[in-house]
């Protein structure tokens, strides 16, 4: 993918160098000089100026990035960059980067973002995670809030242990991606048996997560 990050400070160069990692055409956009620092990530191209002035976004050529990433500091900046990605250059997927979580209710479709990260609630969704059992936690939003990336841990008493994968019937709008057993990551195949403690990850609809946890027979909170 071509992947456009917008701040080259601590977050977006760590951002970069994963992506580059993995093969991906990375350009970083930084609007302080003392921040552009190209030996620091020597494989990304580099653009000094301000990520949220259109000519810059067209002299960068961003209509042919797939992917954009806010990642400054200033949660003005971020907005005003994934309003002009989608809509003046139509760009796919638009990440944003919430630094105060006051602000996090405005990181949404209508700025232009697809997913919004904010570190306090990942952190709180995170520790959710670590110590709740038979409960579902959201990890992630996804697809502009119309979907979630849910997480529920089995508790050892589950009646579905022992059952097969096919034998659990879900919401239509939910769906099984991943069992975290241990150390172990299991894509899920119709006769895999589950266990209580294991981990299931699923993309859901708010819609249907109480649906979802009927099914798994947990108690609605």
């Amino acid at each position: 993918m071509r992947v456009a990050i917008a701040g080259a400070g601590a977050v977006g160069r760590s951002i970069a160098r994963e992506l580059l990692r993995s093969d991906h055409h990375v350009l970083l956009i930084e609007r302080k000089l003392d921040h552009v620092d190209p030996e620091s990530v020597v494989e990304a191209e580099w653009v000094h100026a301000d990520a949220c002035e259109l000519a810059t976004l067209e002299d960068a050529g961003l209509e042919s990035y797939d992917v954009v990433i806010a990642a400054t500091g200033d949660d003005k900046a971020n907005l005003v960059l994934s309003l002009l990605a989608k809509t003046e250059f139509g760009i796919d997927r638009v990440v944003a980067r919430v630094n105060d979580p006051r602000n996090e209710w405005l990181f949404d479709g209508s700025w232009g973002v697809d997913v919004a990260v904010s570190t306090p609630r990942m952190l709180a969704s995170l520790v959710e995670e670590a110590v709740s059992v038979g409960d579902l936690v959201r990890l992630m939003t996804l697809r502009q809030g119309k979907a979630n990336l849910v997480e529920i841990t089995l508790p050892a008493t589950t009646p579905l242990a022992g059952k097969p994968v096919r034998k659990v019937t879900l919401p239509r709008d939910a769906a099984l991606v991943t069992i975290l057993r241990g150390g172990r990551v299991i894509v899920p195949q119709a006769d895999d048996p589950l266990e209580g403690g294991d981990e299931l990850l699923f993309v859901t609809t708010v819609d249907v997560e109480d649906e979802l946890r009927a099914c798994l027979g947990l108690a609605r909170p």
